[in-house]
């Protein structure tokens, strides 16, 4: 019986660790790990037409499975190309691991063909990013590679020359137990004896959301229940909190609308949940403001906080909520909801009613028609420009639908990859041009 091969050995631990394709272009450097995936159950080879297409893919799989994701790109350019797709993947939050296949190991350093430094390339948008230079090191390489990406949240890259990949797997190497899940974090108690102190000294509180509200839902609304405040979002929090919310008050930002904008303005404590919000003009300046983040790193570093607290938005709320004196007004958040409202009828609403009277007609009734009829399920692909802007305006009957945002070179709309975790059917795709 064949022996395993490195290649072999590397596709093996992708499996454990919950891949299921691999994404890429096939390059003569990459032979042994193709190879061993047509040879591998549980994991398959996606070709793809071009590297970038495929780091997309896999951030893309990163966030609707919520799991590790993987592709590869051949040697040189063929790796090189991944760059855009692993930036959009990194920044976004999405395990993904990264094979750069590499020249013959006897060649590095030696300007050989195609020879590039992909060790040194990918730094920046990785969390890790080694080369395998010796068989013995794996599979502790690839192992730690994958509990970065993972703990992490972010992309990890292994650098593998070709020559390496075909050669036999060390033996009795060590395979520890993979770690495949994040756990939760919650605040120490003097940070929530501290935020529950000055919820109760504030009159009015706003709660501004992100992406990391993804599946806390029901704790943000009854925190926004108890507080009676305004609930606005970033782009990446409207999926996640806008649906089935009576404290809506819209978005903020470049492409904001509603009374996002004033309700964090206009309050007595600004509470920022789960949100890297890059936009620092449109925060307040003179106001308390509260910033939860399950990533320390984060806190702080677009306003000025009166309080930062480290721990995933669910947990916080779920410390918080028992303990928060529900507020008796409602003063505040309804005329926040007025403004909003008035601010959808008059802006919004002036281009999808009367149509037959608008020639050509507007593209915010092409993403209202849209909202209205597509499934549940659906899927939209956005490109940049004022696409991003249609759809972040974009208020159907379901507003759980999720879009896949497109590369973009425009500050508004960069790379920020965001896909619908189908709920039991097919989801079906609608792609959305820019104008």
């Amino acid at each position: 019986m064949a022996k395993q091969t490195v290649a072999g050995q590397f596709v093996d631990i992708l499996v454990r660790a919950g891949v299921q394709r691999l994404y890429g272009v096939v390059g003569d450097s990459l032979n042994p790990v193709v190879d061993a995936v047509r040879r591998t159950a549980g994991i398959d080879w996606i070709q793809v037409r071009h590297e970038e297409v495929a780091a997309f893919a896999a951030g893309a799989e990163a966030q609707i499975a919520g799991r590790l994701a993987a592709c590869a790109g051949s040697c040189g350019p063929g790796n090189l190309h991944l760059i855009n797709g692993l930036f959009d993947a990194h920044r976004s939050m999405a395990p993904v691991l990264a094979l750069a296949s590499h020249i013959p190991s006897s060649e590095i350093g030696t300007g050989f063909f195609q020879e590039t430094h992909p060790d040194r390339l990918f730094t920046e948008c990785s969390h890790y990013s080694e080369m395998i230079s010796s068989r013995d090191q794996m599979p502790r390489v690839l192992q730690t590679a994958v509990q970065n990406a993972i703990g992490l949240s972010g992309v990890s890259v292994v650098s593998l020359p070709g020559d390496i990949a075909d050669q036999e797997a060390p033996e009795r190497s060590i395979e520890h137990a993979l770690v495949t899940s994040r756990p939760t974090v919650r605040p120490g108690d003097a940070e929530i004896d501290r935020l529950v102190r000055m919820i109760e000294d504030a009159g009015t509180v706003t709660l501004f959301c992100g992406s990391g509200t993804a599946g806390a839902h029901a704790e943000v609304m009854e925190f926004a229940e108890r507080l009676k405040a305004p609930v606005g979002h970033a782009l990446r929090g409207k999926e996640w909190i806008q649906y089935d919310n009576p404290y809506d008050v819209g978005m903020s930002g470049l492409l904001g609308y509603g009374a996002a904008y004033e309700a964090t303005h206009e309050c007595d404590l600004l509470i920022l949940l789960g949100t890297d919000f890059p936009y620092n003009a449109f925060l307040p300046d003179d106001v308390k403001i509260v910033q939860v983040d399950v990533r320390p790193e984060r806190l702080g570093r677009r306003s000025k906080l009166d309080l930062a607290v480290w721990g995933d938005v669910r947990e916080t709320l779920r410390c918080l909520n028992p303990r928060v004196t529900p507020k008796k007004s409602r003063k505040f958040l309804d005329r926040m909801l007025k403004k909003h409202a008035d601010a959808l009828e008059g802006v919004v609403k002036a281009y999808t009613r009367k149509v037959e009277k608008h020639t050509p007609i507007h593209p915010e009734f092409v993403a209202s028609v849209l909202d209205e009829e597509a499934a549940d399920d659906a899927v939209f692909t956005v490109d940049t420009g004022t696409a991003c802007q249609h759809r972040g305006a974009g208020r159907g009957s379901d507003l759980r639908k999720r879009g896949l945002r497109g590369p973009g070179r425009g500050g508004c709309c960069r790379p920020r990859g965001r896909l619908h975790r189908s709920r039991g059917a097919r989801s079906r795709l609608a792609v959305v041009p820019s104008v």
